[in-house]
């Protein structure tokens, strides 16, 4: 199951120059950058660990420099899910411009929608993992009749 978060999230995965022309474009902006890093894409998990520090105030010809950093997340963490994030302080606070995956572990994990039936036919869903071997996953085995 493919990880949908982010702005390219449904597009093939972005080539190097394509992430350089990314980078420069939030420089252009003036936006600060930051790369981020998780073994859990659960939607609801949006603290992902900081790669080093957010970079602020770098110009555009430098972006090679956050090129690099991704090249480095990605060699110390290649079986994880690492973003990076562009943000915006224009409306005097910092708002997310741009984010988008530039790394993914070989296997992605899968969800879970479970259903919780409750008091007066109230019905709730969360997302869980699925821990289940991707056989028996494919195959509809299990579960609480949950789609996955």
């Amino acid at each position: 199951m493919r990880v949908t978060q982010g702005t390219f999230s449904f597009l093939p995965e972005l080539t190097d120059e394509q992430i350089d022309a990314q980078i420069r474009y939030a420089l252009r902006h003036g936006w600060a950058l930051s790369i981020e890093y998780t073994d859990d894409p659960h939607p609801r998990n949006s603290y992902w660990e900081l790669w080093g520090l957010p970079v602020f105030d770098v110009k555009e010809e430098d972006s090679e420099s956050i090129l690099r950093e991704v090249r480095a997340a990605r060699e110390a963490f290649p079986e994880h899910y690492i973003k990076l994030i562009a943000y915006d302080a224009s409306y005097t606070r910092q708002t997310t411009a741009l984010a988008f995956i530039v790394n993914r572990p070989s296997v992605e994990k899968r969800f879970l929608l479970d259903r919780i039936q409750g008091p007066g036919r109230v019905n709730r869903f969360r997302l869980v993992p699925d821990e289940r071997d991707p056989g028996a996953a494919a195959n509809g085995a299990g579960g609480n009749g949950a789609a996955g």
